[in-house]
């Protein structure tokens, strides 16, 4: 995950919200990169999001070529949409687990591989994705979200210490540390959790289910 704004938080807008209104139409929308055209808005996001790293010197992936991950037809990749305008873009996996008796694989988590959200944009996109992928798992009928952000090997202090606090009260909670593409990243876990109201918020295109898939192309942005 990239985003080390400070934006107000979004589900206050879920205080009041009445899930008999079918008719509502819901402020974003989560939904798979279908066309070339989304795949493409997609590839450029994330180097626009590169470069925003790049001179900021925030840390970034080194050694993989991330954004041509996003025109792949094989990956799930899913964006965040505000009236046709991409906001973030993601690939989804399904973390391997042996599951329990009766429900394969229902142990393992959702995963969240390369999060990328819109630089220098007034929405809490990462709150948002928080949110519906919390959601997301509950009805994947998973125990909860795995993720990874890239760090400096003393994440303590400056824009990273911060970015940790606002995950970590989003209800993300840090797991570990580990190397990924020759860089250090730090692992995070958030429990599922079922929000009926959020359909008013963020309607899900996403379809049910996702098939699993390995953990081998990285789970951070």
């Amino acid at each position: 995950m990239t985003d080390h704004s400070t934006s107000a938080p979004a589900e206050h807008r879920l205080s009041h919200a009445d899930t008999d209104t079918a008719a509502v139409r819901s402020v974003y929308e989560m939904r798979s990169l279908r066309t070339d055209a989304e795949r493409a808005e997609a590839v450029a996001l994330v180097e626009d999001r590169l470069g925003w790293l790049t001179r900021h010197g925030l840390p970034k992936p080194a050694g993989a070529d991330i954004p041509e991950l996003f025109w792949s037809k094989e990956l799930r990749t899913v964006g965040l949409f505000e009236d046709g305008l991409l906001l973030a873009c993601m690939i989804l996996g399904l973390e391997a687990g042996s599951g329990r008796e009766g429900s394969a694989e229902t142990g393992s988590r959702l995963l969240l591989h390369h999060v990328y959200t819109l630089p220098e944009h007034p929405d809490d996109i990462v709150r948002l994705i928080t949110l519906w992928s919390s959601d997301y798992a509950a009805r994947l009928d998973r125990p909860g979200v795995r993720a990874e952000t890239y760090a400096p090997r003393e994440p303590n202090t400056g824009p990273t210490r911060r970015f940790l606090d606002r995950l970590q009260e989003m209800g993300w909670t840090v797991t570990g540390t580990a190397a990924l593409f020759g860089e250090h990243v730090i692992r995070l876990e958030l429990r599922a959790e079922a929000r009926p109201p959020l359909l008013l918020l963020i309607r899900c295109e996403v379809p049910l289910p996702l098939p699993a898939s390995s953990d081998s192309k990285g789970r951070t942005s």
